[in-house]
């Protein structure tokens, strides 16, 4: 599951964007402004993603079924990919249309004040709430860079609320400059122009998530570091001649299955190996507590071999 921190934003981002909604729809009303209802939709969209990655959060935390014996947490993934799907269908795709419709039929805007107070409060209120995301984005880098982070992430309500916040702030900006220029020159093209830039940028706002999420969903492992360092805990046992091989794959942000083939000493008994198995676990769940589901495949004798089984066979994992 997401960490509380990140379920504080999302509520955060969520509140921002449902009343910054009504605002924009109020001005656009007002004002005959495309790109300011081009903004209100971008709203309204951005608001259920809240709800939808919410969703997915409290899917996520229902526990292993027969059905379902690796848990629930994948719902999380599933959830995050349908909001890349909702920017680009419901937001790009309504803000297009509009955009188009305006340019084949122009209309007046009217020069008001609404336009411009409303977007200056819209921006206030999407620089609180990105500033909350990037504050919870940059806890997570750990010196890594910005790609590196989003890329090597499990948790997809880390970098989700950052874009979507971050592409609201844009589009507030390209709303502001098309609402002037329209304003300025009389020509109401501007306007709609800025419309088809604000479906332009939630467009690719969307890619970019659906290329995240699109990965955690089919399964990613885990990061690298964590493979190398479990790799050493396993190899450091007295009773492992060597690592062959470590798969690992999220289930969830915090929830990581592992397999590990090793080569156990020849001179070990049964009870010796049983014993490597236990301690092995032990070990790996202490430093690692997000990896859920361990499995151990030897590779040695074949007693060892039969142990391993045996062992893994009456393990509660």
């Amino acid at each position: 599951m997401a960490a509380k921190g990140n379920t504080t934003v999302i509520y955060a981002a969520l509140g921002a964007n449902a009343a910054i909604a009504v605002t924009k729809f109020a001005a656009s009303a007002a004002t005959g402004s495309s790109a300011m209802f081009a903004e209100g939709v971008h709203s309204v969209v951005d608001t259920f993603n809240q709800i939808l990655l919410l969703f997915g959060l409290s899917r996520a935390k229902r526990p292993a079924t027969s059905e379902h014996p690796f848990g629930h947490g994948k719902d999380l993934y599933f959830y995050a990919f349908m909001v890349a799907i909702m920017i680009f269908g419901a937001g790009a795709g309504f803000a297009a249309f509009e955009g188009i419709e305006k340019l084949r039929h122009p209309g007046e805007v009217t020069i008001s004040w609404v336009n411009y107070a409303v977007l200056a409060a819209a921006f206030v209120f999407e620089l609180i709430a990105w500033t909350m995301a990037f504050r919870s984005f940059q806890k997570a880098r750990g010196g890594r860079g910005f790609i590196e982070t989003v890329r090597r992430s499990k948790d997809p309500t880390l970098f989700t609320v950052l874009f979507e916040d971050s592409a609201a702030m844009l589009g507030l900006v390209v709303a502001f400059f098309g609402v002037l220029a329209s304003n300025l020159t009389g020509d109401a093209t501007y306007d709609a122009l800025a419309t088809l830039a604000i479906a332009a940028v939630l467009g690719a706002t969307a890619v970019m998530l659906a290329i995240e999420t699109k990965g955690l969903l089919v399964g990613e492992a885990a990061d690298p570091r964590v493979v190398r360092e479990l790799k050493a805990v396993v190899e450091a046992d007295p009773g492992v001649l060597r690592v062959n091989e470590i798969l690992t794959m999220h289930f969830g942000p915090h929830e990581i299955l592992v397999t590990i083939s090793a080569d156990f000493s020849d001179r070990l008994s049964s009870a010796d190996v049983e014993a490597t198995v236990t301690r092995l676990e032990n070990s790996v769940k202490a430093q690692y507590p997000d990896v859920r589901r361990l499995f151990i495949e030897a590779q040695g004798t074949r007693e060892a071999q039969a142990a391993i089984a045996a062992t893994a066979a009456a393990s509660p994992h």
